[in-house]
């Protein structure tokens, strides 16, 4: 990211929003380990909570959490239709760069300090400033308390006490409590969803917050929909390849986030996928390769990035397969035997978790995410998205305006082959789904 000076300015979506300060959180219980964050938004003149955001991760490091937070904070600001922002952080990396006097040296942060950047100039001004982490409690006690969920843990607040976070991505408002000081001595909110539920009317800062986010959202609209056909050279393409055979795949067994290596015949699988890429794509220059932290994954990215000349290899945690909980590694027919009524439930609906793992509609939420950053980052460009079943299916599923049911309904090889390209406009062109002629 160009260095700058003082606070970023852009073209805002919305006119007339309040100001508000954003206090945003993230951490990792290892590093990298299981992860979450939080996010805050209050009105700068009153210190009223406008939204929370807390969602867990998965397995990620320190700073990809904190950045994390950080946009989850700027895009709730953007819901409530603010015009100016000012960010507070106790991550002073995080800070530093988005001021731009820290380079971003880790090749893992830049896609996520773009798409920073690019939620930024939405607004009419953006300010970062460090604070204290004794004076950022209540996006530490949101990060908390998403991880001990994950973790099947009761929730636990800043000053200890058992909540309930708002879902993964909900904005609203905060119950009032016991006052905890936050930056520059705001009072903070509590967790309690079923006190969310029964809160009083809007104050008058909500309101009027409220009032512009609807404005913005009459603005909106999908893209219109043509039957022209476009050109490619103008589109951001997105390559998309699932990793190479592992052991668990020819076993017929649940492989989510346990680290299963290729196999012999994966690599093979990959070398051809890899050759077949660099034909794909001809003279047109990758400009990353995009994948998975597993290693299945990284190592079918790094044998691509080679074959292609060195594009840089970039991992993206929110890649990382669904996680299956108490089915990982067990047979198909294992699970079909032992949780026959759970099989059933998760086959039925995208909210329904295995035991222990994690929804289709958890794994959707962190797909967007990806998608939207790749496309802010890498406008016009060829991206090479190195994953997993899961996500890329998910991926082709809202490529295609398609049900739930096309995730049981579509197959996808090992080392097999999509490419979905996307216009400045919106409008999307699926133009190859698991391609596997490399591969016979």
């Amino acid at each position: 990211m160009p260095a700058h000076h003082g606070p970023y300015r852009g073209i805002r979506s919305v006119t007339g929003g309040p100001k508000v300060v954003v206090e945003a959180d993230g951490g990792a219980r290892g590093n990298p380990g299981p992860a979450g964050f939080g996010a805050v938004v209050r009105d700068a003149g009153t210190g009223e909570v406008l939204a929370e955001r807390a969602e867990a991760i998965g397995v990620a490091t320190n700073n990809v959490a904190e950045y994390r937070g950080l946009l989850a904070g700027l895009e709730a600001a953007a819901e409530v239709g603010a015009s100016a922002v000012d960010v507070r952080m106790d991550s002073k990396l995080v800070v530093e760069q988005m001021s731009g006097r820290w380079q971003i040296k880790n090749p893992g942060l830049r896609p996520l300090a773009a798409q920073a950047a690019t939620l930024v100039r939405r607004f009419d001004s953006v300010t970062f400033g460090w604070i204290p982490r004794e004076r950022n409690k209540h996006a530490d006690g949101l990060a908390n308390a998403a991880m001990d969920r994950a973790a099947g843990k009761p929730a636990r607040g800043p000053a200890g006490a058992v909540v309930t976070a708002a879902e993964p991505g909900a904005v609203g408002p905060a119950r009032a409590a016991a006052p905890v000081p936050g930056a520059a001595g705001l009072p903070a909110g509590g967790l309690d969803e079923e006190a969310r539920q029964v809160a009083g009317p809007d104050s008058a800062a909500r309101a009027q917050a409220r009032e512009v986010a609807a404005r913005a959202a009459a603005k909106g609209g999908a893209a219109r929909p043509t039957w022209e056909p476009r050109p490619a050279s103008t589109a951001t393409r997105l390559v998309l390849l699932r990793h190479g055979e592992t052991d668990f795949t020819a076993q017929r067994r649940y492989s989510g986030r346990g680290d299963v290596p290729l196999s012999e015949r994966g690599r093979a699988q990959v070398a051809a996928a890899a050759d077949r890429i660099a034909r794909l794509v001809g003279d047109t220059p990758v400009t990353a390769v995009v994948t998975s932290p597993l290693s299945r994954c990284t190592a079918t990215a790094e044998a691509v990035a080679a074959t292609l000349g060195g594009p840089p290899v970039v991992v993206e945690p929110d890649l990382i397969e669904v996680d299956f909980g108490a089915w990982e590694g067990r047979t198909f027919a294992e699970v079909r035997e032992r949780w026959p009524a759970e099989l059933d439930r998760w086959l039925a609906s995208v909210a329904v978790a295995p035991p222990g793992g994690e929804s289709f509609a958890a794994v959707t939420k962190r797909v967007r995410r990806v998608v939207a950053g790749l496309l802010s980052t890498y406008p016009g460009g060829t991206v090479v998205v190195v994953s997993h079943v899961s996500p890329v299916k998910i991926l082709l599923r809202d490529a295609l305006a398609a049900g739930d049911a096309f995730l049981h309904r579509l197959h996808l090889d090992p080392a097999g082959l999509s490419v979905v390209d996307t216009w400045p406009d919106g409008n999307v062109s699926v133009r190859t789904v698991n391609d596997t002629a490399h591969l016979r």
